[in-house]
C-alpha cells in the first residue's frame, strides 16, 4: 500500500464518519462505498427493504468467493462527547467520531484494500464481494439476513468471510473471534392469586413463586462446556411485578431471563429443561422463547491460517483464537458460509461518547486485509 492510497482511505473514512447512520438509517454511507469500488470495476447492487438499506459489491466471477461483511448503522451517540461525534475530530493521534472502532473503520479499511487488490492483480482467480447492512445494531431483520436469502436465490454462496466487528482486546492483531455462543431469550408470566399482604392464606404470591423459579434456573448446570467455549451461562434481565402499593400482593409477576450457550448445547435442550423447571413450580404461567442466535465454530484453517499469517507480517504478533462476547451478523453468515471470521480494530470504546481508532492503526488494519486477499488468492505481494 501507499502513501497515496493510505490519504485516499482516510478521506474516505472521514466522508463515512461524517454520515448520521444511526440504526437503521445509512444516510449515504453506502453510496460513498460502492462509488469508491465501483471507480475501480467493481460491480454493485443494492437489497434493500423498510428502512434498511444493503449493499453488495463484487469483483470477479470464479471460485473461490470472498466476503467481506460489515454494516454502516451506528448506535446513538448518547451524551459525554468532547467533540460533534459525527464530526470526525483528531485528538492526540486518534480520529474520534460515532462509528470509528464500531465498525465503520473495517467497512472502509476493507474496500480500500480490495481496491488495491483488484488493481494489483485484475486477473486473479476467484471473486471478491463486500455485504454492508444498516441494520445490525438494530433488530436485523431486515439487515444481512434478509440479504443473505436474496442472495442465495442468485447461486451466490460465499467460501470464506471475515465479519470486520472490532475484536481485538489491547492492539491491533491480538485477537480473532472464530466462533460465538448461541443466545436465546425466555420471557416467562406467572399467575397468582391477588389479595391483601396481610392475609397470607387468601393469596398466592407470584413474585415468592418466581424466586424459587429463578434460584433453580440460576443453580442449574446446563452442560460442561465444550472446546473453545465456556459452559451456558444464564442471567436474568428484567423483573416486573405489583401494582406500586405497599399492601398489596399482585395477581401476576413477570421477568426475562437469558442464556448464552455453546455447541456442545441445542436450543431445543435448554428450552425443554427450563421449561421443566418453571412448570416444576408453576403450572399457570406462560412462556415465551426467541433465539436470535446458534453457536458457531469455524473449524476449516484455510481463511484463519491466512489472516493469522497476515497479522504476522503488519503487526509482528500472534493473534489469540476466542469466541467470546455477544453476537454479530457471523451468526447469519455461518449458516450461509463454512469458514467465517470476525476481526477488526480494538473494541475498547465500542458504544461509548468518545469513541475513537488509533490514526495509526487505519492504514495497518487495510494492509492486515489487503495481504489477507494476497495469501487466500495465493499472489504474489505487491
Amino acid at each position: 500500500m501507499t502513501a497515496a492510497s493510505d490519504n485516499l482511505t482516510l478521506r474516505l473514512l472521514r466522508e463515512v464518519l461524517s454520515c448520521p447512520s444511526v440504526t437503521p438509517e445509512d444516510k449515504g454511507c453506502q453510496n460513498l462505498i460502492s462509488g469508491f469500488l465501483i471507480d475501480a470495476g467493481f460491480e454493485s447492487e443494492t437489497i434493500c427493504r423498510g428502512k434498511t438499506d444493503n449493499l453488495y459489491c463484487w469483483y470477479g466471477s470464479a471460485r473461490p468467493l470472498f466476503l467481506f461483511a460489515g454494516h454502516t448503522d451506528v448506535v446513538p451517540p448518547g451524551c459525554g462527547w468532547n467533540t460533534d461525534p459525527f464530526a470526525p475530530t483528531e485528538v492526540d493521534g486518534n480520529l474520534v467520531a460515532r462509528g470509528a472502532q464500531d465498525m465503520k473503520t473495517s467497512d472502509v479499511c476493507f474496500a480500500a484494500a480490495a481496491k488495491q487488490f483488484v488493481k494489483n492483480f485484475p486477473n486473479f482467480k476467484g471473486r471478491i464481494a463486500l455485504l454492508l447492512t444498516s441494520d445490525e445494531e438494530g433488530d436485523g431483520k431486515d439487515g444481512t439476513a434478509f440479504a443473505i436469502e436474496e442472495l442465495k436465490k442468485k447461486g451466490i454462496q460465499p467460501d470464506f468471510c471475515i465479519v470486520g466487528e472490532p475484536t481485538c482486546s489491547k492492539e491491533l492483531g491480538d485477537t480473532i473471534k472464530n466462533g460465538r455462543r448461541g443466545s436465546c431469550n425466555c420471557r416467562v408470566t406467572i399467575y397468582g392469586e391477588q389479595g391483601h399482604v396481610a392475609y397470607p392464606l387468601k393469596v398466592e404470591n407470584p413474585i415468592h413463586t418466581a424466586s424459587k423459579i429463578i434460584s433453580k434456573l440460576a443453580q442449574t448446570q446446563w452442560d460442561q462446556g465444550c472446546e473453545g467455549f465456556p459452559s451456558t451461562s444464564f442471567q436474568v434481565s428484567n423483573i416486573t411485578a405489583g401494582t406500586g402499593a405497599v399492601n398489596i400482593v399482585p395477581g401476576s409477576c413477570s421477568f426475562v431471563f437469558n442464556l448464552r450457550y455453546n455447541p456442545a448445547t441445542s436450543g431445543q435442550e435448554i428450552e425443554n429443561k427450563a421449561n421443566g423447571i418453571i412448570k416444576e413450580f408453576a403450572e399457570n404461567s406462560d412462556i415465551s422463547w426467541e433465539h436470535s442466535a446458534f453457536p458457531f465454530k469455524t473449524e476449516g484453517k484455510e481463511l484463519t491460517g491466512c489472516l493469522e499469517k497476515a497479522i504476522s507480517k503488519v503487526q509482528d504478533i500472534k493473534p489469540a483464537l476466542s469466541t467470546t462476547g455477544g453476537t454479530s451478523d457471523a451468526r447469519f453468515i455461518s449458516r450461509w458460509c463454512s469458514e467465517v471470521v470476525e476481526f477488526g480494530p480494538v473494541n475498547n470504546l465500542i458504544h461509548k461518547a468518545n469513541e475513537s481508532i488509533p490514526l495509526k492503526d487505519i492504514p495497518k488494519l487495510t494492509e492486515i486485509y489487503y495481504q489477507t486477499l494476497v495469501n487466500l488468492f495465493s499472489v504474489s505481494s505487491k
